[in-house]
């Protein structure tokens, strides 16, 4: 059972770091595929292998930490057009291309849409598993982020829309009496939106709570709608 994010849930308890990624192999040399899936379940690590592109992208889209190891030249799609497409549907996944012909036009092309590295072949194991190890640390890092957000957001959709009013006032400042001024309540009343509100949160003080509207983007929406004085 998930813990009741309403009871100090901590974000930096999230278990993210602690699912064990999974590499992704796209290539159609069926040695390549092979030597690599070996190399990778050594570094004990979990690994999938795919023919081509479209196998790639026919599999579901996962949560899970990982990286992906995509060869340049493949039938149908190439490994380009791939990370295009992975750009957009799986934004958090890092990508190692390697390659038996690559050259400079392609390498700075891959490195501008946010490859992790390029290697060409023949590569020695550390190097690409020294690739595989840092990608999959960023991997870790973006899951956990996006996984974070989502708490937000989800306990975001738990206030009223008195509470989130309030939150939006006093995550720019505003002391209670002014929050009160500016909703037409009490200050007494305030006090008490302001507690649900933090308790729902999990904010423990007003500088997570500010941090929290931050990723929220609450205070920059705030600002758009806040009347001129």
């Amino acid at each position: 059972m998930m813990p009741d994010c309403t009871h100090g849930y901590q974000l930096n308890s999230l278990p993210t770091s602690h699912v064990a990624p999974i590499v992704f192999v796209v290539d159609d040399d069926v040695s390549v595929r092979e030597s690599l899936e070996l190399l990778i379940r050594h570094e004990g690590l979990e690994v999938e292998t795919f023919t081509s592109a479209q196998e790639f992208l026919d599999r579901p889209a996962t949560s899970t930490p990982g990286c992906l190891i995509l060869d340049i030249s493949l039938p149908g799609l190439n490994g380009l057009d791939l990370q295009k497409r992975v750009a957009v549907e799986r934004p958090d996944m890092p990508i190692i291309f390697i390659t038996g012909h690559g050259d400079i036009p392609m390498t700075v092309q891959a490195m501008k849409a946010g490859a992790v590295e390029f290697l060409t072949k023949p590569f020695s194991d550390e190097v690409l598993l020294g690739a595989i190890r840092a990608a999959v640390e960023r991997s870790r890092m973006l899951t956990s982020r996006d996984a974070e957000l989502r708490m937000l957001r989800a306990r975001y959709a738990r206030l009223t829309a008195r509470e989130r009013e309030v939150m939006l006032r006093v995550a720019a400042g505003l002391p209670n009496k002014q929050v009160g001024n500016e909703l037409g309540i009490s200050e007494i009343t305030v006090k008490a939106h302001r507690g649900n509100m933090m308790r729902k949160m999990a904010a423990n003080s007003l500088a997570e709570l500010v941090s929290m509207a931050t990723r929220l983007r609450l205070l920059r929406s705030a600002a758009k709608t806040s009347p001129a004085k």
